[in-house]
């Protein structure tokens, strides 16, 4: 079940019970030595009245300014706790997507642009600005405004309306607008990330729009959804100042009807100057405090909007680890393939059906078959980035989904045409943190003629790879791959198209490695150079 925002605030306060416990308790002490100033200030006028000079004069002062400095030093501290909660919020939020997105099922994945997704990484920073408003002003200005209230009843029992009113005003604009107001946040959301893909989408394929720019069409697309958001955005500042107009009718009528009451209790002798005085203060500063409360919604209709953002990455299902069964032996493995289905959810026709097949281990394997018949959709089932639909299949005899998923990848090896250069160097790009030894990596460099053109450069294998290997030829970026698929020696390799940019002379000695006999590997190849079938002991035909 999709959790609401406001389930996932709660949710995020929850971690972190401790910490706001301090918060709040901090805020209480603050809101208490608060009204020790109206108090404070109601004994300074008492005694100047008097018209005499004396020691208890200066004690008050110094009672005043004692309260003042305690407040400071318990917002210091309240500060320290926000600051914690923020960092932690940060690093929580970095490792939460770094895990995640490896993990989720790729069907999940299938109709969005990941990338784009992780946009959605920012809204962290949201939710740090929001919190210390939220945790900080808006505890504080609630037990300020309950304080004060309990304060102003202590003078006359007539001010106990104006607690009733206050509340009964804040629960109305917080019950009619409050929803709307979140809608209308998640709907400029909505666009402003809309948006944003957008320009991403220009920036990379920015040639085709350098060479078709006199169309103008980036731009009219650029306006149509600046023209969503701005529409969107409008409608929420009008839930806001709806907001601000409600309060500021309430804060004239509550402010006149105070006056007017403290002024008559005056007269009628139920108050005295100093108390009226003390009063006056308790009422401004509740005002001030119901003010920091309703500016400070616009801050939780942020985090709220963050949190749901957020949300439409962490709540992506992931694959389940249920398996136990590892493979340990040397030599390759074998498959087994037993009436498999397959088929895409929005699509009627299934695209692998009723599949049967045997590979030994060892095998050296090419799949064939016309353009859409399956085969690189077979290679990512094998790979376990899909799930078959029904059927069995089966590794060493065992079901695939009996495997520890960990185990099973590390002794898998693939190389699928799509370009999995990260932005790095190219140690980090080969190995992706495995530890090879020194003998067995120099070993692969040569045979892919590798080493040559990294030795060549300005730091060797510690030198920059752009993302996507943006400024490395073609060739050196299929052997990377290669190098990186075959340098752990598993045993299960699956490759697709990946020697198409090497010259013809390089392509035979490398499948002339990879396909040798005494290879220990399983090997499933899907491509149309006619060598790998001529170094293949099976082929298998997909209609």
């Amino acid at each position: 079940m999709t959790n609401t925002p406001i389930q996932r605030f709660w949710s995020l306060l929850n971690q972190y019970r401790q910490e706001i416990r301090q918060i709040y308790i901090y805020a209480l002490f603050i809101g208490v030595v608060n009204l020790t100033l109206p108090l404070g200030l109601q004994a300074i006028i008492n005694f100047l009245q008097t018209g005499e000079l004396t020691s208890t004069w200066i004690i008050l002062i110094g009672f005043v300014l004692t309260g003042i400095g305690i407040t400071g030093g318990l917002r210091v501290l309240q500060l320290r706790i926000v600051e914690n909660i923020q960092q932690d919020v940060f690093a929580r939020s970095a490792f939460e997507f770094a895990y995640r997105i490896p993990e989720v099922q790729f069907m999940q994945l299938d109709k969005v642009h990941a990338p784009e997704l992780i946009n959605r990484f920012f809204d962290t920073q949201t939710i740090q600005k929001g919190l210390p408003k939220i945790l900080i002003d808006f505890s504080l200005a609630i037990f300020q405004i309950i304080f004060g209230l309990i304060l102003l009843t202590i003078y006359s029992p007539y001010f106990i309306l104006l607690g009733v009113t206050l509340s009964i005003i804040l629960w109305f604009i917080f019950q009619v607008t409050g929803p709307k107001g979140l809608q209308t946040s998640l709907q400029e959301s909505k666009y402003k990330y809309l948006l944003a893909h957008w320009l991403e989408e220009i920036a990379r394929v920015n040639r085709t729009f350098k060479i078709y720019a006199k169309n103008n069409f980036h731009l009219s697309k650029t306006d149509e959804i600046a023209i969503d958001y701005l529409t969107s955005r409008e409608k929420h500042f009008q839930v806001l100042l709806s907001q601000f107009r409600l309060f500021v009718a309430f804060k004239v009528i509550v402010a006149a009807g105070l006056l007017l009451l403290g002024g008559y209790l005056v007269f009628q002798e139920q108050m005295n100057i100093g108390q009226f005085v003390a009063a006056e203060i308790i009422i401004l500063l509740i005002i001030n405090s119901v003010e920091k409360v309703l500016f400070t919604i616009d801050t939780i209709y942020d985090v709220l909007t963050a949190l749901d953002k957020i949300g439409h990455v962490t709540d992506l299902r992931l694959y389940e680890n249920k398996g136990k069964a590892t493979i340990e032996a040397a030599e390759g493995v074998s498959l087994k393939a037993h009436k498999i289905v397959f088929g895409f959810p929005d699509e009627k026709k299934k695209i692998i059906n009723n599949l049967s097949f045997n590979i030994q281990a060892g095998d050296k394997v090419v799949l064939s078959g016309k353009s859409g018949s399956g085969k690189s959709l077979l290679l990512q089932i094998l790979s376990g980035i899909h799930e078959i639909e029904g059927g069995e299949l089966f590794i060493n005899d065992v079901p695939l989904t009996n495997y520890d998923r960990k185990n099973l990848y590390k002794n898998l090896g693939v190389s699928f045409p799509v370009n999995q250069i990260f932005e790095g160097n190219f140690i980090d790009n080969i190995l992706l943190g495995r530890e090879i030894p020194e003998k067995e990596l120099r070993e692969v460099l040569q045979l892919l003629d590798l080493q040559k053109y990294i030795l060549s450069q300005p730091k060797g294998m510690e030198s920059f790879v752009d993302s996507g290997g943006r400024r490395l030829p073609r060739s050196i970026i299929q052997k990377i791959l290669i190098a990186r698929m075959i340098v752990s020696k598993p045993r299960l390799l699956l490759i697709e198209d990946t020697l198409q940019f090497l010259e013809e002379k390089e392509k035979k000695r490398i499948i002339d490695y990879i396909m040798d006999k005494s290879k220990p590997w399983t090997v499933i190849v899907v491509s149309d150079f006619y060598y790998w079938k001529e170094k293949s002991n099976k082929t298998i035909l997909l209609k």
